[in-house]
């Protein structure tokens, strides 16, 4: 009888413990570093990630251990430059805050006298380290911040209208940003919509014919994120104040971007402050400063406001306040040039040329290929969408979308914009002191487009 001859067997390589490798010499530093729970999640994650697969030496597993490690402790919130030249970029954080601002957070940090009043050591109240600030600055006998502006629209409807009739114009049923609509504001609110007019033409008559018993208030939502042109008509705040004021009913704005200046067609706080009994705006558009809701008006409707239950849910957080506060003060005593939001609007074209050329030759000595050309920056942020701001743009030689893309991906992250099939930085929302870092990151984008 012939053998039968054996087989060889492959048997397939069995993957280590997690609660052996833990205890190797590789992992110390990283439980000094990372703490041992977090470095066991990492080795098992790293384990399940073989098995089936290729099973790595244990110095090359060990590195990626540390790579996890290392991405999940990275922080995700970033600096970025702005080179897109969208001053209010929603995506970017809307305004950048001033010098002063930040140091105020420092501040408000640590502990400070946020509901304590000094003088006579009881308990204070947090509104009011701003609402003289803001009743100085725009008028009013009252005022109030909350966390941002949808949430001042929400407690201005749910406090002075819930369970009554608001009346609003079908032409100011806008959508924000996130798919945020007004018409689900006033759900939430618990106040009952009462639509008036068309689309493009709403008269003061409308508004008249919709009033009732049972009517609370009339509601301007000021269409701060694009315009509605040709065969239009509206009632002005005059007419509306008229008709709210005869009947003993509210007018409130919601007047969004909150301009505090004439700037383009947008209208101005001080405008809706003479006719209006509560004016919403936000703190991060226009003003220049942190998110933030702005109510200003008359004394009663403000306070009910601030004493309803969901003040409380929608009040402004400690470091918020401090950074508002900071920004009040500047544009009370003057210093509005020391805003960023501010400088940018100003700033002229051949500022902007000047700085455009200092990159372009600063890039050429890099071996790297500019030039100049005309372009237009924009206000962003839901704000004077019909307005664009003159400026200079720096365009880079190459293929656009793989230097945005390269620029984006960088340390740190340069923001450029695509226009014309041109990788296009603008000056003017560049912040002072950013020039050496972009130049930089200009440079490195673009050599790994050339490798």
């Amino acid at each position: 009888m012939h053998r039968l001859r054996s087989s060889r067997i492959q048997r397939p390589v069995s993957l280590p413990a997690v609660g052996k490798l833990i205890n190797q010499p590789h992992y110390a530093d990283l439980v000094e570093e990372f703490g041992r729970v977090q470095v066991v999640e990492a080795i098992r994650e790293q384990v399940a990630a073989e098995r089936g697969d290729r099973v790595l030496d244990d110095m090359e597993r060990s590195r990626r251990v540390s790579a996890r490690l290392r991405s999940l402790a990275a922080p995700r919130l970033q600096k970025v430059i702005n080179a897109s030249g969208v001053i209010l970029h929603t995506n970017l954080g809307r305004a950048p805050l001033s010098k002063a601002a930040v140091d105020a957070l420092a501040v408000a940090a640590g502990y400070s006298n946020l509901e304590l009043d000094l003088e006579t050591g009881k308990r204070g109240e947090r509104a009011a380290l701003v609402e003289s600030l803001l009743t100085s600055l725009f008028g009013g006998e009252a005022a109030l911040a909350v966390n941002n502006n949808a949430a001042a629209v929400l407690l201005a409807l749910t406090a002075l209208g819930k369970g009554k009739e608001v009346a609003v114009s079908r032409g100011h049923l806008v959508e924000i940003g996130g798919a945020f609509r007004m018409p689900d504001v006033m759900r939430l609110s618990g106040a009952r919509m009462v639509e008036v007019g068309t689309t493009n033409r709403t008269r003061a008559a409308d508004y008249e014919q919709a009033i009732t018993s049972r009517t609370a208030a009339l509601l301007r939502v000021h269409t701060s994120n694009y315009r509605v042109t040709g065969f239009t008509e509206s009632a002005s705040l005059a007419e509306l104040a008229e008709i709210a004021h005869r009947h003993g009913i509210l007018l409130i704005d919601d007047l969004g971007s909150g301009a505090i200046d004439t700037i383009g067609d947008e209208p101005t706080v001080a405008e809706s402050m003479a006719h209006c009994d509560v004016v919403t705006f936000s703190g991060d558009k226009l003003l220049g400063g942190p998110q933030a809701g702005i109510v200003l008006g008359r004394t009663e409707p403000v306070r009910k406001m601030a004493r309803h239950p969901l003040a409380r849910a929608v009040r402004i957080d400690k470091l918020t306040l401090a950074a508002l506060e900071a920004t009040l003060r500047q544009r009370l005593t003057g210093h509005d040039d020391e805003l960023p939001v501010d400088r940018m609007l100003r700033a002229p074209v051949e500022e902007m040329r000047r700085r455009a050329a200092f990159w372009s030759v600063k890039l050429a000595d890099r071996g790297v290929e500019t030039k100049l050309i005309e372009g237009a920056s924009v206000v962003g942020g839901g704000s004077l969408p019909e307005h664009p701001v003159p400026t200079m743009l720096l365009a880079i030689a190459g293929p656009a979308s793989r230097l945005a893309a390269a620029l984006r991906r960088g340390a740190p992250p340069v923001i450029a914009r695509v226009e014309n099939d041109l990788c296009c930085l603008d000056p003017r929302t560049v912040l002072k002191g950013e020039d050496e870092d972009l130049v930089d990151a200009v440079e490195v984008a673009a050599a790994s487009i050339r490798r």
